[in-house]
């Protein structure tokens, strides 16, 4: 008996650690599932994040894609060709006249600009601008002059597509003082080898001969000297060939003083 008792109250005591832990373990198995159903809604909260992220992304996508085929297609116009006998097979848009286009490439600007943002209402108003030169010539100077204030790289095309206005119109202070500007600025669309050579043009019509000639000798013997990053001697420009044409109809005495032309075979390609 007295066996019977300590082997039933071991029994006992066992039971109530199985209890005791049962009823550890089913708190346990209740904080997990409560911690798992929180998981499982900050994972669906994750989920649905993704799938905005991935919907907003995707839509500036084809927004993007969609303002770019806009923008080309008016970019198309512009280079449109003008002929007052247009093949009859053409596919492509025909024009009588350069202000016929130039006013049918304004309106497809005008519905890229109204219907899409930065950078393409931008560049749309930067070739609005443009073709104003030629169906109103004044509303255009004003409108590139609007936009070539600031830096980026509408502001510096509009002022050098400004500064080509003045030059033709014969504002010839005008467009010396926007070429230096730009020249100025360093930017890598209209570069400072660009706009001086412009700005010799201008020089040369304004009878500026010694300041053009210099400017122009500066541009091809600082091209013919520039060498890349394994010290060998890089291609001239479109803009140091012009340079160097032009030196020799303004000044031949000082073309003969240039350095040569690196040889072909030396070039860095």
């Amino acid at each position: 008996m007295a066996k019977y008792k300590k082997k039933r109250a071991r029994q006992l005591k066992h039971d109530r650690f199985r209890d005791t832990t049962m009823l550890l373990a089913d708190r346990m198995a209740e904080r997990v599932a409560g911690r798992g159903r929180q998981i499982l809604y900050g994972l669906g909260a994750l989920v649905v994040i993704a799938v905005v992220i991935y919907g907003v992304v995707r839509w500036r996508h084809r927004h993007a894609e969609e303002a770019e085929a806009a923008l080309g297609r008016a970019i198309a116009i512009t280079r449109a060709e003008v002929s007052l006998t247009p093949l009859p097979d053409s596919k492509d848009p025909v024009f009588s006249t350069e202000q016929e286009r130039a006013q049918r490439a304004i309106e497809e600007f005008r519905k890229v600009e109204a219907k899409y943002g930065d950078p393409y209402s931008s560049e749309a108003r930067y070739f609005i601008a443009t073709n104003l030169l030629l169906t109103d010539h004044d509303k255009g100077v004003g409108e590139l002059q609007s936009l070539s204030q600031g830096s980026g790289e509408i502001p510096i095309l509009s002022k050098f597509a400004l500064a080509q206005a003045k030059e033709a119109d014969g504002k010839l202070d005008e467009a010396a003082a926007l070429y230096t500007a730009i020249a100025q600025a360093n930017s890598p669309l209209v570069t400072p080898e660009g706009a001086n050579l412009r700005l010799a043009l201008v020089y040369d019509k304004q009878g500026k001969k010694k300041e053009a000639a210099d400017l122009l000798f500066n541009i091809v013997t600082a091209a013919r000297k520039a060498k890349d990053s394994d010290n060998k001697p890089v291609p001239e420009s479109a803009a140091a060939r012009e340079a160097a044409q032009k030196l020799l109809k303004i000044d031949p005495a000082r073309h003969a003083q240039l350095p040569p032309a690196p040889s072909p075979m030396d070039l860095s390609f």
